[in-house]
């Protein structure tokens, strides 16, 4: 958007690049649409996924990004998942067990989301979120969130409402 609206001029490769040197997970928002990612995350390969609906759920606790992947327990030589791994449903977090080692809230709310469908974590957390069909049946669950945690309903998107309005 502000290479829009400063009239930069750069092309997607410079956003990228400019992208992958902010962090990890920023090429994929700065392409604007699913993609399966590799590498650090610099490496996109579009997708398009099937529609769905997420409860995203946050306890009240903060997770270091940091401190869990400095951790010692960490596993750091698990072997890449294959894009058509992932898409037979096979999927997993390396940071999560370390997660909810320390943190007994993300253990509550991932438990509590199984109840719905497959919870995960959000990267290293502190956020969890299962998917639904439906707005109706996320909402549904969402009123049944105990009080101390926040929940947000959100419909999953192959293209980023952004890029669209860019063009």
């Amino acid at each position: 958007a502000l290479n829009h609206l400063w009239q930069l001029g750069l092309s997607v490769d410079a956003l990228l690049a400019i992208g992958a040197s902010l962090g990890a997970d920023v090429p994929v928002f700065v392409a604007g649409h699913s993609a399966w990612a590799e590498g650090i995350g610099e490496k996109l390969s579009p997708v398009t996924l099937p529609s769905a609906w997420f409860l995203i759920v946050k306890p009240p606790v903060h997770v270091s990004t940091a401190k869990i992947f400095c951790h010692e327990q960490l596993t750091r030589d698990t072997s890449p998942i294959t894009l058509a791994a992932f898409f037979e449903g096979s999927s997993r977090n390396d940071c999560q067990p370390i997660v909810e080692y320390l943190h007994a809230d993300v253990t509550k709310v991932l438990n509590w989301l199984d109840k719905f469908g497959e919870a995960k974590l959000t990267g290293t957390g502190a956020c969890a979120f299962t998917s639904f069909g439906t707005q109706a049946e996320a909402e549904a669950a969402k009123r049944q969130l105990p009080t101390e945690w926040a929940g947000y309903v959100a419909k999953g998107l192959n293209e980023s409402p952004v890029i669209a309005a860019l063009s």
